[in-house]
């Protein structure tokens, strides 16, 4: 496995990883590879620093906010981990757990076959793909749902 540091022409910047090299081209070239915050297909790697391990251990670096005042890794990763949570909480609160219907479901709200409403899903890449090319608003989670039964 390999991570790779990506950005967006946005400039937004994100980390993924890749089973190798290759396989982050192939999805690349495939529009696989999108900005979480922007959904932009026209990623790039960005510059990043390779991990280096040295006899001695060295302190890392203090990870340092937009006003160039340092965040504690700690503070970062709960932060982000709260408003994961807090997201994951909005969704299962305010939409239906369809499961591995969510495609079938989400193309007959769209067709007026069934009543719309609020859902949430998974779905295969391929029919993720055929509900975008057919006009069908679909987002990812940034999350695996939790899976509820009836």
């Amino acid at each position: 496995m390999i991570r790779f540091s990506l950005k967006c022409p946005n400039d937004h910047g994100f980390e993924s990883w890749f089973q190798s090299g290759e396989a982050y081209e192939k999805l690349r070239a495939a529009g696989h590879v999108t900005c979480p915050v922007c959904a932009s297909p026209d990623i790039e790697k960005a510059l990043m620093a390779p991990a280096v391990t040295t006899a001695r251990r060295q302190q890392a670096p203090e990870p340092v906010a937009s006003d160039n005042s340092a965040v504690p890794v700690a503070s970062a990763t709960s932060e982000l981990e709260s408003r994961l949570q807090a997201l994951r909480a909005h969704v299962e609160a305010n939409s239906d757990y369809v499961g591995r219907d969510f495609a079938t479901q989400a193309r007959q709200m769209h067709l007026g076959e069934r009543p719309e409403r609020l859902i949430h899903g998974e779905a295969k890449p391929a029919e993720a793909r055929a509900l975008l090319e057919d006009g069908i608003a679909i987002a990812p989670l940034p999350f695996v749902p939790s899976r509820r039964t009836n």
